[in-house]
């Protein structure tokens, strides 16, 4: 996928795969023998908010998890589906551009934003804020990256209605960064028709679907997908879904979007837990994938999946 003549690659990693910097968690370590391995794949950061946000999921020093479980995170391998509600936690973006580790980067990557402030006025200078500081710092990266503005997180509180109902004044002022821009949706809280006023804005570079999806939506049979309607993480607001669940409502938003002749690239992903489901995101209509739960509930095909989306010549 080339945006303004960068190459980003036939695959990206679903923001937080690989952390904020790309350090991982324990257990890609202990798994990358068994190929659990990210080569071929582009970076994209873990979501960052402007301020420091205590989420769900305490952090170390470091900015990695403090538990190796940790109890926002609830999986259920045997059917490839995962709820998170992590909740954005994070330090915020000021502390992360000061250990300097994105400007050492080497190859082109994508760092992942979200505005969450209560109201749209605050979340627009929110916004505002965060593009003048990466354009205060942007000449000290050693390679180019992409700004992917993540307007779909089901565990901030807010409602994501509101926030689709912005994205053309987001994109107004992202552009002032001069950076590819990627605006990140979920199939449960955007509709294609929403994306049509993106279609012809110069500034949008591309989209990214699918965000999670928030337990209780009526997209889902909860009692098949998950054994329960109500949420093991329903005290920490439910969370939202990912892995199998999401590929067939993903791919068939793709294919609806592509009929009502929306051109742009599309980053697609949501479920993608073997090398052959990248096959039903490109004959969907997706211009690149993206992968995430895989590293946790199939760790042993991550290596695969990356080398056939590799090997796929994608428009």
């Amino acid at each position: 996928m080339k945006l303004r003549g960068i190459e980003f690659g036939n695959i990206l990693g679903a923001s937080g795969v690989q952390g904020f910097f790309g350090e991982g968690y324990w257990f890609h370590k202990v798994l990358k023998p068994f190929g659990l391995d990210f080569t071929g794949m582009t970076f994209v950061a873990k979501t960052t908010t402007l301020l420091r946000r205590d989420g769900n999921m305490p952090l170390r020093r470091d900015y990695t998890p403090q538990s190796l479980v940790p109890n926002c995170i609830k999986a259920r391998p045997w059917s490839g589906n995962m709820l998170n509600a992590v909740g954005l936690s994070g330090p915020g973006l000021s502390p992360l551009l000061q250990t300097g580790q994105w400007q050492e980067r080497t190859t082109p990557f994508w760092i992942s934003f979200m505005s969450v402030a209560a109201t749209k006025a605050e979340r627009l200078d929110e916004l505002a804020r965060a593009i003048v500081m990466l354009r205060m710092l942007k000449r000290y990266f050693k390679t180019t990256f992409g700004l992917q503005i993540n307007v779909s997180c089901p565990n901030t509180g807010h409602n994501t209605r509101e926030l689709i109902g912005e994205i053309l004044e987001v994109v107004e002022i992202a552009k002032a960064l001069d950076v590819p821009i990627m605006l990140k949706f979920a199939v449960d809280t955007a509709t294609p028709e929403d994306m049509l006023v993106l279609q012809d804005h110069p500034d949008c570079d591309a989209i990214c679907v699918s965000n999670t999806i928030k337990f209780g939506s009526s997209e889902i049979d909860w009692h098949k997908v998950w054994g329960d309607t109500k949420s093991p993480l329903a005290d920490l607001g439910g969370g939202g879904l990912s892995g199998e669940a999401l590929r067939p409502l993903v791919c068939d938003w793709i294919k609806r979007l592509r009929d009502k002749g929306f051109t742009k690239p599309i980053n697609g992903g949501g479920g993608i837990l073997h090398p052959a489901h990248i096959l039903e995101f490109y004959g969907a209509g997706a211009s690149s994938v993206f992968i995430g739960s895989i590293a946790a509930l199939r760790p042993w095909r991550v290596k695969a999946t990356i080398e056939m989306a590799n090997n796929l010549i994608w428009e």
